[in-house]
């Protein structure tokens, strides 16, 4: 919790709103890592910059958060459930009053960028309360923690977490507290998809091509934990059955396309960031390929961007965004946005928009740079946004048009 002010101060404390406005403006794309490296089609890379006819407005809700990395809606204007890597998990009212500090949350490996991470309603909330979580679970051995994704029901008062279990933890577990992923979507049919990362070291980044290892990889498992019989390496011996699509480097934002197909976006090393399209049992090149690399300037594994057995990205960054959480836009309030995908930028700050057309990008945009790094964003039901802000003192963030 908070050093500086005590968590009962805080559950009774109304945040301050703060207004601000941002319009569209044509960004400067920066130099390239690798001006060496060509993109496999015209549309992969550096997209055409539009600027959006919206004023936007941001009403800061709360600036309370530690450490903010996710958010998710409740139901009925129940406020909102938000994720500090720190460990807690926060109910937080409408308009932006901090509720309670939630119970029955799993310890967590708060260090350096472990922690609480994602946070989701289940799929059949309105039936059975389930929320999931992912986080950087504790292991045995000093310093050992890996990604997990585990699941409890939301006490009816939404004070805790209740009966919490895991439903899945990767494997091994890792020396190295960075780059866990980690996001967890759900594609309708029964299956949660939770994305990892590769623990960053020179040895474990390896492990993004081993099948036995749920390092960089897509993980696909039934609501329960489960092995869903269709997996892709169900069935082979030097396979982990969990595994969906391999070769990632830090996937930390995933979201479904018309409710059915899985989008993810990555973190490169200094140029590289990749939005991909997951295949059932596919290799997506890290760390072999990359279109960025070494943060000293060696290149990356086999020195190119692109090999014939290796799936290309559907669109990549050089200089990087440092993307958090992504979602596709579906709404009134920005109307030209329409199945557009909003990221969080974290070293570009604010959002990126990216419109696609016959599922290539057709567009970029930067929007609300000034409001710092964008750990997550959540399209709320009239359209307008949430975003959350990943800093010692985040904000929890509501984007509107301005006067709307």
């Amino acid at each position: 919790m908070k050093t500086a002010v005590s968590f009962a101060a805080l559950t009774l404390a109304l945040a301050v709103p703060a207004f601000a406005q941002s319009g569209g403006e044509a960004h400067e794309w920066g130099e390239m890592n690798v001006p060496d490296f060509e993109p496999n089609f015209p549309e992969q890379f550096r997209a055409p910059i539009e600027v959006s006819p919206y004023e936007l407005q941001t009403e800061v809700l709360t600036d309370q958060l530690e450490h903010p990395w996710a958010v998710e809606t409740l139901p009925d204007d129940q406020g909102y459930l938000v994720t500090e890597r720190t460990g807690n998990l926060l109910h937080i009212g409408p308009d932006g009053e901090i509720m309670t500090r939630l119970s029955g949350v799993p310890q967590v490996h708060a260090v350096e960028q472990g922690g609480l991470l994602d946070v989701k309603l289940g799929p059949n909330f309105a039936e059975d309360r389930m929320v999931y979580l992912t986080y950087a679970k504790p292991m045995e051995g000093e310093g050992m923690s890996a990604t997990a994704a585990g699941r409890g029901t939301l006490s009816e008062d939404l004070t805790a977490i209740e009966g919490f279990e895991d439903i899945w933890i990767q494997q091994p577990p890792s020396p190295s507290p960075m780059h866990y992923g980690s996001r967890i979507v759900f594609d309708g049919a029964g299956h949660a998809f939770i994305t990892t990362g590769e623990h960053f070291t020179m040895q474990e980044r390896d492990y993004a091509q081993h099948l036995d290892k749920t390092y960089g990889k897509v993980i696909r498992v039934n609501l329960d934990g489960s092995i869903p019989d269709d997996n892709p390496f169900v069935g082979n011996p030097d396979a982990d059955d969990s595994i969906w699509s391999y070769g990632h480097r830090n996937i930390q934002g995933a979201a479904m396309r018309d409710g059915d197909r899985l989008y993810i976006i990555e973190h490169g090393p200094a140029g590289g960031d990749e939005i991909n399209v997951p295949e059932p049992g596919e290799n997506y090149g890290w760390p072999i390929v990359s279109y960025g690399e070494r943060y000293g300037g060696e290149p990356i594994g086999s020195g190119e961007a692109q090999a014939p057995d290796m799936e290309q990205p559907l669109y990549y960054w050089d200089p990087v965004i440092a993307p958090g959480d992504m979602t596709f836009y579906s709404g009134d309030a920005f109307p030209e946005w329409e199945g557009d995908i909003l990221i969080g930028g974290l070293v570009s700050g604010g959002l990126v928009r990216v419109a696609l057309e016959n599922d290539l990008a057709s567009a970029e945009e930067r929007l609300i740079t000034d409001v710092g790094r964008t750990r997550d964003v959540e399209v709320l039901d009239d359209g307008t946004l949430l975003v959350v802000t990943d800093y010692d003192n985040g904000e929890l963030i509501h984007v509107t048009p301005s006067g709307g």
